[in-house]
């Protein structure tokens, strides 16, 4: 009895982040209330506040979820592959982000809105972006590229092309070719990371 009430609690847990993160889509996160997630959820606001104490708190298990979708299937890992310093590696890793965007996309979208008004959204957004430049770093150091005063910097510079071009992307689709834009990233992030 007491895995099906786990089960259910579950259920509902992730019904409420499906539903808020509809919502945050179609309405925007600052228009979203708490009782908006729970109606759509087909439950009570006292039932939301027992899985989230808030709409930022549910809005961190989102960011928590965009990270996991975009870690989970690099395999060989960020570090590995900049410490590779091989050219197919990276347009390969790159190429993956690139098709992630369309399912991370109401997730980021979401966060960022949120963060406007949420310091801890932020503070969750700035943590994501140096884990990855870390990630970054990381590769830089193992294979010793490099000056170590400027791979943060490298890293940043990297990361910072890919943050920017899917934020573009989010808001306006494939305005370049998808392909070339993949190409000239990867000549860019070659320049920074393995020359």
């Amino acid at each position: 009895m007491a895995s099906l009430r786990a089960a259910q609690k579950q259920m509902t847990r992730q019904l409420l982040l499906d539903r808020g993160l509809e919502l945050f889509e179609a309405k925007g996160y600052a228009a979203t209330t708490v009782d908006d997630i729970a109606a759509a959820a087909g439950t009570t606001r006292a039932t939301f506040y027992l899985h989230f104490p808030s709409k930022a708190e549910l809005m961190r298990s989102l960011v928590e979820t965009t990270n996991d979708l975009l870690t989970r299937p690099d395999v060989p890992p960020l570090p590995d592959v900049v410490r590779s310093g091989d050219r197919e590696q990276i347009r390969t890793w790159l190429g993956r982000k690139f098709d992630q965007w369309s399912v991370i996309r109401p997730y980021v979208v979401a966060a960022h809105q949120a963060a406007a008004s949420e310091p801890d959204i932020q503070a969750s957004l700035d943590q994501w972006f140096e884990s990855a430049i870390g990630d970054i770093v990381d590769g830089l150091n193992s294979a010793d590229r490099f000056d170590p005063a400027s791979r943060r910097i490298r890293g940043a510079l990297a990361f910072g092309q890919l943050e920017f071009y899917s934020r573009r992307w989010f808001q306006f689709g494939w305005i370049d070719d998808r392909d070339l834009s993949l190409t000239v990233m990867t000549d860019s992030w070659c320049s920074l990371l393995t020359e």
